[in-house]
């Protein structure tokens, strides 16, 4: 799964057109902390205890539907983000925030949320790349790219705006860009798993396979849990002649997949025991592609 941007739980996330209060303030800020350790349950029992003094706080309702999304309660989660709208807040950060969240559902209502947001802050880097990274997976990629045009001068810090850049230059099939903003991307956030798969990714696209195997690599050592991150690290080191660190990262998505259907783990044992022009031709063309476009299309 790709990583949530937890800052959007801090209080201080918040432009907040008035002032949060005191008690969801402090509520935001434990919640937050719990999410930053991983206890997601406890921070959603904290929200939740709060939200039965006060039902209708959009931003307490939009905290809590993150955290639920991360614990797989999807349908819940997006209750609360359409709650959040029926509060008609007019935080521009706050719509950035759910309508990203809903158009992981195929809202239509995102679209105006994010539209809304841009306009009311024009100035604010996240409400720009936000909105430019919902275009991009409608197809309006001329326009995704000026808004995140303008996100990047706002903010060049901010390391998602390049990766937003990246994945809008990769659906115009434009690879050489694409790479290069998932490489500034991957810069100002080394540890960035899902950036560098995709650096890897765009890398193994364009037909370079000796730039595309170190990023796959560490972008697996990065993100254990990442089953199809292992097998494409495994495929590139067995066909970079790399033999004993491909069974290695095969042995990791073994244990990546516990649980879940090991097929795919076994199809990429067998190309890879076949040697590196199997497993070259595995990831070529059929993982490598699959996996690149499911990563461009899921959402922030």
């Amino acid at each position: 799964m790709r990583e949530v941007p937890w800052a959007m739980m801090d209080s201080s996330f918040f432009s907040a057109s008035g002032p949060l209060s005191d008690a969801a303030e402090g509520v935001l800020q434990t919640a937050f902390l719990y999410a930053e350790d991983g206890a997601w349950d406890r921070a959603a029992e904290v929200m939740r205890d709060a939200l039965e003094g006060d039902p209708e706080d959009p931003y307490l309702l939009c905290s809590l539907g993150l955290v639920e999304r991360e614990l797989g309660m999807d349908g819940i989660a997006y209750e609360r983000f359409k709650q959040v709208l029926a509060t008609e807040s007019e935080d521009p950060l706050l719509l950035a925030t759910v309508g990203t969240a809903i158009a992981a559902f195929d809202d239509p209502s995102a679209e105006p949320a994010l539209r809304t947001a841009a306009l009311l802050a024009p100035n604010h880097p996240r409400t720009r790349w936000m909105y430019g990274a919902y275009l991009s997976r409608e197809g309006m990629v001329d326009k995704a790219l000026e808004e995140l045009a303008a996100a990047a001068e706002l903010d060049p810090e901010d390391p998602m705006i390049p990766l937003e850049q990246g994945v809008a230059q990769a659906f115009r099939g434009d690879f050489e860009s694409a790479y290069l903003s998932f490489a500034r991307s991957v810069e100002l956030e080394p540890r960035n798993g899902w950036g560098l798969v995709l650096l890897g990714l765009v890398a193994l696209q364009s037909g370079d396979l000796e730039e595309s195997c170190p990023a796959l690599e560490e972008g697996a050592r990065v993100c254990p849990d990442d089953l199809e991150a292992q097998l494409l690290a495994a495929l590139a080191l067995r066909a970079t002649g790399w033999k004993e660190r491909a069974f290695e990262m095969l042995e990791r998505g073994r244990f990546a997949a516990e649980g879940s259907d090991p097929g795919l783990v076994e199809q990429a044992e067998e190309q890879i025991e076949m040697g590196p022009e199997a497993a070259l031709e595995f990831l070529e063309e059929s993982l490598g592609p699959s996996v690149f476009r499911q990563r461009l299309m899921e959402r922030p």
